[in-house]
């Protein structure tokens, strides 16, 4: 019995040989996590540089024994490897530190009763005052910043959407590399870095010569976002369009399709996906814009449900001028509280968009099952 089992495990301490152990990375880093909260303990410990400290400790060390044991090119992988999580993590850092403050301030805000469902229509000083003084609830709400939002949200992107699907599609169908394609994709080039207030300067100036001077209603200010929406919304629909593989277009051709149904069949349902995703893209760029608003919605603190008339409040709008301008100067809390839940909000309906671009996506996606 020992002599043939004598050979099964000198086979596999063979393979095994000149390798880490599998527990290598978790040893190295529980004692990386020691050892770098007890140097942290003796300068000051902060959770940020314990990781810092830690990640150091860690990369060295798993590299050090990777060397020792298995040579400098498997330490050079894991050297690499560990650059690359490391990167990875860093950039995680700022978008993981933003989610938990905004939740952190955000909450308490968000659980004010008739936040969502009130505006700011009567709210004082004395209101807030009183808040702090009794401790009692924060009055006043987001409801009109947040249907100001979505209204002209809405607006900008029934213009954009079109126009900007329309163009990716001359572009990639009709342009053939010509003279307008060209001039085209270098004034969408130009448009994707306008300043936003420049878009909002435009619009207020377009509309005051048209129609007056003083001219600040929500559909001014969705034609400003359309400016910033149209460039995005080209580019990724040019980009998801010229991906479509020639064969499909070139099936459909030989069975006497025409080309505009062959683009409205066969090319726009293949790259729904990116599309969708490309305007939800669109949309969350310009949905947190604040000076373009200012500049042609104005700011309101009651309901307004026109987008056409009167002046209209958004969420950026709203955090903006409770940050600057609290209703109690003397007690600023309750105005950051609700700016705190505004932006929680406002992140809450970016990942909204983010879900129905993908749920559209996925309902209107080529079906590749028999």
């Amino acid at each position: 019995m020992t002599s043939t089992l004598t050979p099964v495990r000198s086979k596999r301490s063979a393979l095994t040989k000149g390798q880490l152990p599998k527990y290598a990375p978790y040893a190295v880093l529980a004692a990386a996590l020691i050892i770098g909260a007890a140097i942290l303990a003796l300068v000051g410990f902060n959770p940020f540089g314990w990781g810092v400290v830690s990640a150091i400790l860690f990369a060295v060390g798993l590299v050090s024994w990777s060397a020792a044991v298995e040579g400098s090119r498997k330490a050079k992988d894991k050297l690499a490897t560990c650059l690359v999580v490391g990167s990875f993590l860093v950039a995680l850092l700022p978008l993981v530190s933003v989610i938990w403050t905004v939740l952190v301030n955000g909450i308490p805000g968000l659980l004010d009763p008739g936040f969502l469902t009130t505006s700011m229509n009567g709210v004082t000083g004395a209101f807030d005052n009183k808040a702090v003084e009794s401790g009692g609830p924060v009055m006043g709400g987001i409801y009109h910043a947040l249907l100001g939002t979505v209204q002209i949200t809405l607006l900008a992107t029934v213009i954009s959407v079109p126009v900007g699907l329309l163009t990716a599609i001359y572009l990639v169908e009709y342009g053939n590399d010509g003279r307008l394609a060209k001039a085209i994709t270098f004034f969408v080039d130009v448009m994707t870095g306008i300043p936003s207030i420049v878009a909002g300067l435009f619009a207020a100036a377009f509309f005051f010569a048209v129609v007056g001077p003083g001219t600040k209603t929500g559909a001014v200010a969705a034609v400003a976002l359309s400016v910033l929406m149209i460039p995005v919304v080209v580019r990724s629909s040019e980009e998801m369009l010229k991906i479509v593989p020639n064969e499909l277009r070139e099936a459909a051709y030989a069975l006497g399709v025409r080309k505009w149904r062959t683009i409205l069949k066969v090319v726009i349902p293949t790259a729904i996906s990116g599309i969708a995703s490309g305007v939800t893209l669109a949309i969350a760029r310009v949905i947190g814009e604040t000076a373009p608003i200012l500049v042609t919605a104005g700011f309101a603190t009651s309901i307004n449900s026109n987008v056409f008339g009167g002046w209209m409040a958004s969420l950026p709008t709203f955090i903006y001028t409770q940050i600057l301008n609290p209703t109690s100067p003397s007690n600023p809390d309750p105005s950051s509280q609700r700016a705190w839940g505004a932006a929680l909000v406002l992140i809450i309906l970016v990942m909204v968009l983010n879900l129905v671009a993908r749920l559209i996506a996925r309902i209107f996606a080529p079906k590749t099952g028999r």
